[in-house]
């Protein structure tokens, strides 16, 4: 699975609106999530997957994710 790769290869303006769309923004957010956990295998991902899939749904979380993406390009802990 590689929808980060995909997300990260898209638009900075186009990753945004991703994210700023409700619904659309919490499943981009979990598909991201879940590709790099498993791409990875890594503990620290699987808990990230599982806090965004849990509480991500929440706009706490995606505007601190957005806010990052627009600094760094990318999501927190998603790279």
């Amino acid at each position: 699975m590689t929808f980060d790769k995909w997300f990260n290869s898209q638009s900075r303006l186009i990753q945004v609106i991703l994210l700023l769309i409700p619904i659309v923004g919490w499943i981009v957010e979990c598909l991201v999530r879940l590709s790099v956990m498993l791409r990875t295998q890594s503990i620290l991902h699987i808990v990230v997957f599982l806090l965004f899939l849990l509480v991500g749904w929440g706009w706490f979380l995606c505007i601190i994710d957005l806010v990052y993406l627009l600094v760094t390009g990318h999501l927190i802990l998603a790279k």
